[in-house]
């Protein structure tokens, strides 16, 4: 396994991070759908065996119950084999009620202190509420007392949205230790969502600011790893061996100022496959980058929409199958085929009634417009 060292704390950081966002489900046998411990553990247990040692949850992922699930698979471990990462994942604007979550994320992760936290998805909302909910609260000041108090190890958050919020964070004299970015071959310089940001920008000014990068959707929702025959040509014709997954890896992990890369593996083929990639990672070469380069052309004149598979827009009040329909869409444009009207996916993007809801679009962390969207799907496939 590749290691990169905190700057700030020494921390000898595995390179491939493991994602914990969308861990194992099982039905309770009454129709609820709960964690699937046996199988977070087996997952769990091998990522540690194989030298991954940082692990990135929140309180809201898996229905409320990522903590917790997570925190039962780690207690099994030595606490020094493994780094924590959470955050502050709320809409309170309340000091209280913000400690009572920072508070509950030691009870439900099982440690007396956190290796990493983060304010959760920064740039989402406008900048009033978040000068609300972030420092006219009185919740950063608490914060940096508790890092310096060492119950947490390094302080950073998360960013997706509008830019002058993340320089905004950056311009208040604080020493972030860490951030967590949106990253990839095709955000590096083509992030074209609605109040997205330029990877390439992000980066730079983290770099610029002594704080390390964590790597959200290194893979574009999945995007990168399941590119179409034509996108996948220029990269066979350089190392034919090798799968999408494994560029897209090897492109973020290439850059220096990249502490981690995380990877949302929820089925030990894929956490096996991403392991050899890393371990250990080989940089992209020049010719390298420049098969990426072929590749983002294509993908970024081929009309997509840039859904990342995040599923924070379901479940629709409707019922509509918004990430199914969004990515299956973008598979007939990424391999260039004539969109088939029959397709049942996207048939249902004629259920949508945006018109009198767009509940989807105000969670979207792309700021995609999806009732636009589902209206285009769904006349391509009707008329």
């Amino acid at each position: 396994m590749t290691y990169r060292i905190n700057q700030h704390t020494g921390d000898k950081v595995a390179l491939l991070g493991f994602g914990c966002m969308r861990l194992p489900m099982m039905d309770d046998g009454n129709g609820n759908h709960i964690p699937d411990q046996d199988s977070i553990n087996f997952l769990i247990d091998e990522a540690i065996r194989n030298g991954i040692n940082y692990f990135d949850v929140a309180p809201s992922y898996m229905n409320g119950m990522n903590e917790s699930s997570v925190g039962k698979a780690l207690a099994r471990h030595k606490r020094d084999k493994f780094f924590i990462a959470t955050k502050l994942s709320t809409s309170e604007t309340t000091l209280e009620a913000q400690k009572g979550m920072y508070e509950k994320s030691f009870k439900e992760l099982q440690v007396d202190y956190i290796d990493y936290y983060l304010l959760h998805n920064v740039g989402r909302v406008d900048k009033d509420l978040f000068r609300a909910r972030f420092i006219e609260s009185g919740i950063l000041e608490f914060l940096l007392e508790e890092r310096q108090a060492g119950r947490i190890r390094n302080l950073g958050f998360s960013f997706h949205g509008d830019v002058s919020i993340y320089d905004t964070l950056f311009e208040l004299g604080i020493q972030w230790d860490f951030v967590m970015i949106q990253m990839n071959y095709i955000d590096w310089q083509n992030a074209t969502a609605p109040r997205n940001v330029n990877a390439e920008y992000l980066y730079n000014k983290a770099l610029a600011n002594n704080a390390q990068c964590v790597i959200m959707e290194p893979l574009f929702g999945g995007r990168l790893g399941n590119l179409g025959p034509v996108a996948r040509r220029p990269l066979e014709a350089v190392n034919p061996n090798a799968t999408p997954a494994e560029w897209a890896f090897r492109y973020v992990g290439s850059f220096d100022n990249v502490l981690t890369v995380l990877s949302g593996m929820n089925h030990i083929d894929h956490l096996r496959e991403n392991v050899k990639t890393f371990s250990p990672l080989v940089p992209l070469n020049q010719e390298e980058h420049e098969a990426l380069a072929v590749v983002t052309e294509i993908m970024t004149t081929a009309g997509f929409i840039d859904c990342t598979g995040c599923n924070y827009c379901v479940p629709c009040p409707f019922g509509v199958p918004i990430p199914d329909i969004l990515l299956r869409y973008n598979e007939y444009i990424s391999e260039r085929k004539e969109i088939d009207k029959n397709d049942p996916v996207l048939q249902q993007a004629g259920t949508c009634k945006g018109d009198i809801c767009k509940l989807c679009e105000k969670e979207c962390p792309q700021r995609i417009g999806i009732v636009e969207q589902m209206k285009k799907i769904y006349k391509l496939v009707s008329e």
